[in-house]
């Protein structure tokens, strides 16, 4: 069993750390806000810290799962950060969705100080989270992946080293490239289904039989029908993760016209009041563009 801190307690973070610690290793958590850890302790074995670096400090390998660039940022090299308080031969594993040039930058300072660095952004939601059924994308040494291997696992069904740090936020950008094109289209044939005067939900129900069938539509299409979008993913972390996508394709000179326009959708989305939404809202602004009963 191994000593473990993990550093971000949200709908992701919460129960990956609750799975770790249902698989017996000693788990030292740290939330910024102090009442999540203290549920977590209620639902949990483990101990809570006031920082990161209290966390970090005496565990062997220290997971981060927080919001943006920044947070992760802070967590790992502000001033009571987990990097200071980690001792050499340690490991660093960040779950965060965050630029490829963050990811760098940390990987070097963190290999400065003799420490290991992997940047491991997963896919599966929530619900995934929830249900130990995660899909993790890595980037880093092969060794280093090895050894965590094993944790990961308790939370995760499939896991993949995709090359050197920064792999796996490539990845990940992919990943949300190809979300964001299949929800688009899915909203579009509801709603152009509902525009024809057909059953949408008998629509889906014949051509999710055939090669238009996806996750998105069998998971999200009843509920997007049913103007319910609460499940999961918020349109306000789709529209961060497609920023750092673009971003990168600035920089690589990768053609992304599709994923702009879907990312101005969203924008359109957060007008609308819906920055809380999951991503299936895509089809709400359609309906809200024009309404059929």
């Amino acid at each position: 069993m191994a000593t473990v801190a993990f550093i971000g307690l949200g709908v992701m973070g919460y129960p990956m750390a609750g799975y770790l610690s249902r698989a017996g290793h000693c788990v030292r958590v740290y939330n910024r806000t102090l009442s999540r850890t203290d549920q977590w302790l209620r639902a949990y074995t483990g101990r809570g810290f006031a920082t990161p670096g209290e966390a970090a400090r005496g565990a062997e390998v220290v997971f981060t799962c927080v919001g943006n660039d920044h947070d992760l940022s802070e967590v790992v090299r502000g001033e009571q950060g987990a990097l200071a308080a980690m001792g050499q031969g340690t490991l660093l594993v960040d779950h965060t969705t965050v630029s490829a040039d963050i990811t760098r930058s940390l990987a070097v300072c963190a290999r400065d100080r003799e420490i290991g660095y992997l940047d491991a952004p997963v896919s599966g939601g929530q619900a995934g989270a929830q249900k130990g059924g995660l899909t993790v994308m890595v980037g880093g040494q092969e060794a280093d992946y090895q050894r965590v291997l094993p944790l990961i696992n308790c939370y995760a069904d499939a896991v993949k080293l995709m090359g050197p740090v920064g792999s796996g936020q490539l990845c990940k950008m992919v990943n949300q490239i190809c979300i964001a094109g299949v929800v688009q289209g899915l909203a579009e044939g509801l709603y152009f289904a509902k525009a024809a005067g057909l059953d949408a939900g008998e629509v889906v129900s014949v051509i999710s039989k055939g090669a238009a069938q996806s996750w998105q539509m069998e998971n999200r299409s009843k509920t997007m029908l049913a103007g319910e979008y609460e499940h999961g993913f918020a349109v306000d972390w789709m529209r961060k993760d497609l920023a750092i996508v673009l971003d990168e394709a600035r920089r690589n000179g990768a053609l992304l016209p599709l994923t702009a326009l879907v990312d101005q959708f969203y924008s359109e989305v957060q007008a609308i009041g819906g920055s809380r939404w999951d991503t299936s809202s895509l089809f709400a602004r359609l309906m809200k563009i024009r309404p059929f009963e």
